[in-house]
C-alpha cells in the first residue's frame, strides 16, 4: 500500500521560508517521478515542481529561483524548500508520485503566507 504523507505547512510572513516534506511508504521515491502541486481556493491545482528518477528538476515559472525540490534517499522523503514566500503562494500543497502506470497523492498541507 502506497502512502504519501506531507508535513511542514503553516503560517509564515511574506519573505519567510518553509520546508515541506513528503514521506513515502510502499514506494521507492527514486523510482518515481515526484511532484509538488498546489491548489488555492477557487483555482485549479497546478504543478509547482517535479523531480525525475535521474535527478532532473523542473519548476513553475512563478516559483523558479525561490523553491527547490529535493530527495533524501535514506529517508525516502521528498522536500520542497520554499524561500522568499509571497501571499500568492498561499495554497494547499500536495505531493504526487508517478510510478509505473499509477499515480499517488498525499492528503495535502496548508501553506498560508501573510502580507
Amino acid at each position: 500500500q502506497v502512502q504519501l504523507v506531507e508535513s511542514g505547512g503553516g503560517l509564515v510572513q511574506a519573505g519567510g521560508s518553509l520546508r515541506l516534506s513528503c514521506a513515502a511508504s510502499g514506494i521507492n521515491t527514486r523510482a518515481a517521478v515526484m511532484e509538488w502541486y498546489r491548489q488555492a481556493p477557487g483555482s485549479q491545482r497546478e504543478l509547482v515542481a517535479l523531480l525525475t528518477t535521474t535527478g532532473g528538476t523542473n519548476y513553475a515559472g512563478s516559483v523558479k529561483g525561490r523553491f527547490t525540490i529535493s530527495r533524501d534517499n535514506a529517508r525516502n522523503t521528498v522536500y520542497l524548500q520554499m524561500n522568499s514566500l509571497k501571499p500568492e503562494d498561499t495554497a494547499v500543497y500536495y505531493c504526487r508520485a508517478r510510478w509505473l502506470i499509477s499515480d499517488y497523492w498525499g492528503q495535502g498541507t496548508q501553506v498560508t503566507v501573510s502580507s
